[in-house]
């Protein structure tokens, strides 16, 4: 988006029209899904014709994609803010860090199910993310692995350890040790199954509350 400050008035209204396109495309997905997600539809709610709306989003992909970088970026300034209120706190551990980081995750994807659930749920059919994506979502990885390192785990290390550290494309330039790579995955993969669980509404109808069964799983996971 251009800079406020310096942008043309059409600039500027490029920059609002792309953002409307965005709000209704947000309300279509929590409708129909992102499978369904249609410029046209858009367009008209929009009162513009389809073409019209083109200039803007040249396709489905493009726009899904600009949505998908949204999230990514909101995610990882969510999860920045919470570890840097961590790291001001008085003499908090890595324990502590890493339950911080979880609490936010779930709080940012309840209060917009769809974001995360377009980020994290089924693929779109037929949409690859282009590869600056990969980048974005790389931050997060290396903020749940920096808390990771500041809390050795306590499990001895076994053959995925090496595994990991072997292939550790998945965490980028990061130093820490097969131990905490390890940590860090089996964080990252339980609180997103319970989580992902609980947004489909998976647990509808069981009795229980979500919540509960959120901490019990990352109260397991800090004392492993």
């Amino acid at each position: 988006m251009a800079d406020t400050g310096t942008a043309t008035p059409r600039e500027r209204y490029r920059a609002q029209i792309r953002a409307e396109i965005k709000e209704h495309a947000w309300q279509q997905i929590a409708t129909t899904g992102a499978s369904a997600l249609s410029l046209n539809a858009i367009a008209k709610q929009m009162g513009m014709s389809g073409p019209a709306l083109y200039r803007y989003y040249a396709n489905r992909d493009e726009l899904i994609t600009e949505l998908i970088r949204d999230a990514y970026r909101s995610l990882a300034d969510t999860l920045r803010s919470t570890a840097a209120e961590a790291a001001e706190g008085s003499g908090e551990e890595g324990g502590a860090g890493l339950a911080g980081l979880a609490h936010a995750v779930r709080d940012w994807a309840l209060r917009d199910p769809q974001r995360y659930l377009l980020i994290y749920g089924t693929p779109v059919p037929g949409y690859h993310a282009p590869d600056d994506i990969t980048a974005i979502s790389s931050q997060i990885m290396t903020l749940l692995l920096d808390a990771a390192s500041a809390a050795p785990p306590r499990h001895p290390e076994s053959p995925l350890d090496h595994h990991l550290a072997a292939r550790r494309a998945w965490a980028g330039d990061h130093p820490a040790p097969p131990a905490v790579l390890h940590r860090a995955l089996s964080f990252w993969t339980r609180i997103h199954g319970v989580l992902s669980l609980e947004l489909a509404g998976h647990f509808a109808g069981m009795g229980f509350d979500p919540a509960l069964l959120f901490a019990a799983e990352l109260d397991d996971l800090l004392t492993c």
